[in-house]
């Protein structure tokens, strides 16, 4: 398993490891989404002209004093270059704030 947070990467573990990655404290692991690379209009974007998705689902919340709104498998939207960037047997995640959610996606 490889966790990259911002520029750096650390290997942690064997592919295939069943890792759990709880958040502390204020903390939520988001699992972001694809983004897309087709358009409707059927035209390919390269991974250099992609936009940086800010949609993803919750994983964990870290144990925090206040009440939280979210809960795990919510889709949240989240501010655009917020968190730290997590890639675990390549599967991309954030780490926030839960300050930096800024909307439950029905």
């Amino acid at each position: 398993m490889l966790l990259k947070l911002t520029s750096f990467i650390y290997n942690i573990g064997i592919k295939g490891d069943n890792m759990k990655i709880v958040p502390l404290e204020n903390k939520v692991l988001v699992k972001t989404e694809e983004t897309q690379t087709k358009t409707k209009g059927g035209i390919y974007i390269p991974d250099s002209a992609k936009e940086k998705t800010q949609i993803g689902v919750v994983e964990a919340i870290g144990k925090t004093k206040d009440a939280c709104t979210v809960k795990k498998g919510d889709k949240v939207l989240y501010k655009k270059y917020s968190g730290e960037e997590v890639k675990i047997d390549d599967v991309d995640y954030l780490i926030l704030e839960i300050s930096n959610i800024l909307a439950i996606v029905e």
